[in-house]
């Protein structure tokens, strides 16, 4: 599973994916974009590992794909969207920070004008795609062995139209099963999970006011919001952990963003951690919220699910 960090020029993308990959943001095989994986900065497993002194360590991974930049004209942006079509989650780097000496592609910082511009694009490139459709669906019309079929897609295509016209995104959309199994070959990218990193100064990180009015403007919208620091974490980075304490501690911040950043993705991603430990190796196993025991063992190996019994669960908390 993926996750696309998009966002205009001159915001940090390149930093924060540098940081959270340990890779350059070079594109591969000409495609526009780069890839790499991003460990899930966890405290549960960093305690473990404490505990156990494993000669292994293996933490959860997940996978970034960074964007190529936005552009302020629109139709140029359509290749990005072809991209953003294979990612699982949208990650929109937003710049907040002050800074005279890096220029702004719009001129000046205003983030709930970048948030908009992004949210409209893609509510008209999906509202382009259902117009189409219901074109198609009009001119086949009795031609279509699968007349219902075809009435019910139309009629759900219209709702799902005037509630994108409202402003809003169709992962708030209230589809029914049976809704779902209609639309389940299209791709929508305002159906993708969406956070929202708010890229911000040294003096704006522990100010909750910004995130609080932002999220009040997106009121009603499925979004997930989280600020973070490009330039702190980069210098955080570059020091050890008992400098690392330190500089935490002198700046106020109880937990890196950083940190607080990966688990958030990967609770959007509707994944969770289950743990195996020893002197041998500590590791962090990924699997879907939600699943039963059986399910959890076929992430180990596919022959414990097909002869599990039962599962001896120790909670982290004891």
């Amino acid at each position: 599973m993926k996750l696309g960090l998009i966002g205009f020029p001159q915001v940090g993308k390149r930093t924060l994916f540098r940081l959270l990959t340990g890779k350059e943001s070079e594109p591969e095989n000409g495609k526009g974009e780069a890839q790499g994986l991003a460990r899930v900065r966890d405290e549960r497993f960093e305690r473990l590992v404490e505990i156990y002194r494993p000669r292994v360590e293996t933490p959860a991974q997940i996978e970034f794909s960074l964007l190529p930049d936005l552009e302020k004209q629109a139709e140029r942006n359509t290749r990005i969207w072809r991209v953003l079509e294979k990612v699982d989650v949208i990650c929109h780097l937003v710049r907040a920070f002050p800074e005279d000496t890096v220029f702004h592609v719009a001129g000046s910082v205003d983030p709930r004008r970048d948030i908009t511009a992004l949210n409209e694009e893609l509510r008209l490139n999906d509202l382009l795609f259902i117009e189409k459709r219901i074109e198609r669906l009009e001119k086949e019309r009795g031609r279509n062995g699968d007349a219902r079929r075809s009435t019910q897609e139309k009629e759900l295509l219209i709702r799902m139209k005037d509630h994108l016209e409202a402003g809003r995104f169709l992962n708030t959309f209230p589809f029914t099963d049976e809704e779902q199994k209609l639309v389940s070959g299209y791709i929508f990218l305002t159906r993708k999970p969406m956070i929202l990193i708010l890229n911000v100064g040294e003096e704006q990180l522990n100010e909750a006011g910004l995130i609080d009015q932002l999220a009040a403007d997106f009121a009603g919208q499925a979004f997930q919001w989280i600020a973070v620091s490009a330039k702190i974490e980069e210098e955080l980075s570059h020091l050890d952990e008992e400098e690392r304490q330190a500089f935490l501690e002198e700046l106020n911040i109880v937990q890196p963003a950083l940190d607080r950043l990966t688990l958030v993705c990967f609770n959007t991603l509707g994944l969770i951690s289950f743990f195996t430990v020893g002197p041998d190796e500590v590791r962090a196993w990924t699997n879907r919220k939600e699943s039963f025991a059986p399910q959890a063992a076929r992430v180990i190996h596919s022959d414990i699910e097909r002869g599990f019994i039962q599962a001896e669960v120790i909670k982290y908390e004891d």
